[in-house]
């Protein structure tokens, strides 16, 4: 719309300090502030100026800035939508009062000018959502019959699911964790499985926990999908630190001769090696990028925010007469 040639509004780049000197209609600036070489401090400098016009100039301008922001705003309505009660609409709308009720009041002289601007929105959205979520409690407790639970549910396996499909802990991470957690499988036990000394896991699992413990008081957990889309008949393989206890068992395997039986080749008594096989890790889904949960979220704009499409990724060992394949 506005951040659109021909009827773009425009800056000039002399009046932003670190911006090349000519004239930025709002979209190629949105496209300059997402670059990795863009410097920080001038997308700051850059959207100081931006909210500076906005408070002097009107609507205009502030619809520009929501322009300059969407591919924020879209990540976090994306983050946002799996498990919203209602409809996708009330939460582009949540989010955006957020946003702009802190272009009008935000200090400048902060970092983050716009993940600033952002967070505030991810903020109002999540209090909507509880406030929406509480009202929905009083209605079934009313209930004569028996009802399932509102989500999120809380039993442990279920935010260590939601967890993983979160990407806050790995496949590894939700196994060490639940094993030695809930389980109480010895935690020398699971280390053997995840095939890393005990005293790794035991600093490996206070670290993801803590993590966990972080997301959770976030609010970052609440709200995922924990069904994903497959691709073939193999669960995706997150990557994760456990890939390089992998690849200590994979150099074990291509070390160890490990006989079984002779086999007769072109006349020759050849010891047989059988095949094995090691995949990176116990089976899990890792969504990549940063928000790739739950179902496709349409809103704030034309594309769709999807899950994206998990990646496979398996190692199949043959020595001697063994075969090296990595699809």
């Amino acid at each position: 719309m506005l951040t659109a040639s021909p009827s773009s509004l425009v800056i000039h780049g002399r009046e932003v300090g670190g911006l090349p000197r000519r004239a930025w209609s709002l979209d190629v600036l949105r496209a300059h502030l997402l670059s990795a070489a863009t410097p920080r401090p001038v997308r700051d400098a850059t959207w100081r100026y931006l909210i500076e016009r906005a408070r002097r100039d009107g609507p205009a301008w502030v619809i520009g800035c929501v322009g300059v922001a969407m591919p924020g705003l879209r990540r976090a309505a994306a983050r946002l939508a799996p498990g919203w009660p209602g409809q996708v609409a009330d939460l582009d709308a949540e989010l955006l009062t957020g946003f702009l009720e802190r272009l009008h009041g935000m200090d400048l002289d902060g970092p983050r000018v716009c993940g600033r601007l952002i967070d505030a929105g991810v903020r109002a959205a999540r209090a909507a959502r509880e406030a929406e979520c509480g009202q929905a409690e009083v209605i079934r407790a009313l209930g004569a019959t028996s009802l399932a639970p509102v989500r999120p549910w809380d039993h442990p396996d279920w935010v260590l699911a939601r967890a993983q499909a979160a990407a806050v802990i790995s496949a590894e991470e939700h196994l060490l964790i639940g094993a030695t957690r809930l389980e109480d499988v010895p935690l020398a036990e699971v280390a053997a499985r995840l095939e890393v000394t005990c005293s790794y896991a035991s600093t490996w699992r206070s670290r993801c926990e803590a993590r966990l413990a972080r997301a959770i008081a976030d609010g970052d957990v609440d709200w995922i999908r924990t069904r994903h889309r497959r691709t073939g008949g193999d669960p995706a393989i997150p990557r994760t630190r456990a890939e390089l206890a992998a690849m200590r068992a994979l150099d074990a395997a291509l070390s160890d001769p490990c006989p079984e039986q002779d086999s007769v080749r072109d006349g020759q008594v050849e010891p047989h090696r059988p095949h094995r096989a090691h995949q990176w890790g116990p089976g899990g889904v890792e969504p990549r990028g940063g928000v790739s949960c739950g179902a496709p979220h349409r809103g704030l704009g034309d594309g769709d925010r999807s899950d994206t499409t998990p990646r496979t990724r398996r190692l199949s060992v043959q020595r001697a007469g063994w075969e090296v394949s990595t699809p």
